[in-house]
């Protein structure tokens, strides 16, 4: 079934293809080739591969995933609050990925462009005429000297709601979060969902207010960014917020060290880099600096300098290699990294792919920059952030997204997952465009 577009093959290999929930053993190395490869089986590879699926033969579409695992991440904030557990956010990935694609259960450690070529960690190697790259963004915890051993000692009070290793040890430290200093951190580099930090830290605040704790902790938010948040609408929301409920915010300050046998965290002030400043604490959430995988990151034909998939903002085509895309975080276009940026850009990927397959040199879709940030300021409300590449608001619904909301809780909470998990993933939801231009009476945007 697979002789076609395999160039190589063994008898070992017909159980992989029997079954696409069987990975190669280590001892294999095997020569695939396919129409589209898909890098990356994670929130923006599921979305273009299930709408691939439904033109493409099996054998034509393979999706590179090491994991058995996929999670709806935006969901990790509400596990370190206590209001959901990790099994919520998790599905296996056999489970969500398209059925009529081949699943090479492996990662991706070389690219190489100009051959059209993925080498596989186990050894394989996988031809393709066509390249989407949808990896992420991982956790670089190892580079902030001692946070990963504090985080492996659940005494030191560290804890971080960006991996599902971690998440659920997050509102444990809370419970116990009597007095002192409780800081919340954002790095110095990009990170996915850039606005975590902040609802964790509003959790918090929230819990310890109603266990009557809250005049004993010293709620802190030590950002490496200017402001709290790129887009002036909801960051004049924020710091009102922040004022009302004594949060006090330092900006341009950035983590550089931790120990958790003294609960001490020494930060640096990124305009005066020689200024340093140890804060003890009872309570240390970090959100750890990231980056894209080795095998992004150190290929310059990939990439740009950043380290970040060299892509057209607007089309999201590479800019050296006309029959490579990527989409998500692992781009480099200017959006912030969401869910719901990867859901707007799959679309437009899928749509721009097609044109190139088809021969067409002008791409029919754009990408705005699209990006949503459902910001969780309680236990009971949510403002809902949404913004373009140019940081005005691009609100979906009929009014102003600046104020807490239970609606917007609910919305974060039970609806969004929901819409993720049965639509998004099956390649039927492009984000809320539609609704947006329905609720806004035609037009695209509410300024």
């Amino acid at each position: 079934m697979f002789s076609q577009r395999c160039k190589t093959l063994s008898p070992k290999l017909f159980p992989i293809l029997l079954n696409r929930n069987i990975s190669a053993s280590s001892s294999l190395k095997d020569k695939y080739s396919c129409k589209v490869l898909v890098v990356g089986g994670g929130t923006g590879g599921c979305a273009v591969a299930a709408k691939l699926s439904r033109s493409l033969k099996k054998t034509d579409l393979i999706v590179l995933e090491p994991s058995n695992d996929h999670y709806y991440q935006p969901l990790f904030t509400l596990v370190g609050g206590g209001i959901k557990k990790i099994k919520d956010a998790r599905k296996n990935e056999g489970d969500v990925l398209p059925k009529n694609c081949t699943w090479l259960k492996d990662e991706a450690v070389e690219f190489d462009l100009k051959k059209n070529l993925v080498r596989a960690k186990k050894g394989d190697e996988i031809g393709y005429d066509y390249l989407i790259v949808a990896t992420g963004i991982v956790q670089r915890y190892e580079k902030i000297p001692g946070l990963v051993e504090a985080l492996e000692d659940e005494n030191s009070g560290v804890c971080s709601i960006y991996s599902p290793k971690y998440a659920e040890k997050v509102f444990p430290i809370l419970q116990k979060l009597e007095s002192g200093n409780a800081i919340f951190t954002f790095p110095n580099s990009p990170i996915k969902c850039p606005g975590a930090p902040q609802k964790i830290c509003y959790l918090t605040d929230d819990y310890l207010r109603k266990e009557k704790k809250r005049d004993n902790v010293k709620v802190m938010y030590n950002t490496s960014l200017p402001v709290i948040f790129g887009v002036k609408k909801y960051a004049d929301a924020l710091m009102k917020l922040c004022q009302e409920r004594h949060i006090i915010v330092n900006n341009r300050t950035n983590l550089i060290s931790v120990n958790g046998d003294k609960k001490e965290a020494i930060f640096e002030n990124l305009d005066k880099p020689e200024q340093k400043n140890t804060l003890p604490f009872s309570m240390l959430h970090v959100s750890p600096p990231m980056s894209t995988i080795s095998a992004i990151n150190n290929n310059k034909d990939l990439t740009n300098p950043a380290g970040f998939v060299e892509v057209d903002k607007a089309t999201m085509q590479h800019v050296r290699f006309p029959n490579v895309f990527a989409l998500g975080d692992c781009s480099s276009s200017p959006n912030s990294k969401t869910a719901a940026a990867a859901a707007a850009q799959t679309q437009v990927v899928f749509k721009n792919l097609q044109a190139v397959m088809q021969g067409q040199k002008d791409l029919p879709l754009t990408y705005d920059g699209y990006a949503s940030c459902p910001l969780v300021t309680s236990y009971d409300k949510c403002i809902l952030a949404e913004f373009d590449y140019n940081l005005n608001p691009l609100e979906t619904f009929p009014f102003s997204q600046d104020k807490e909301r239970l609606s917007m809780f609910l919305l974060k909470k039970d609806i969004i997952p929901t819409i993720y998990w049965t639509l998004m993933m099956n390649g039927l939801w492009n984000g809320p465009a539609l609704f947006r231009k329905i609720m806004h009476f035609g037009m695209d945007k509410q300024l």
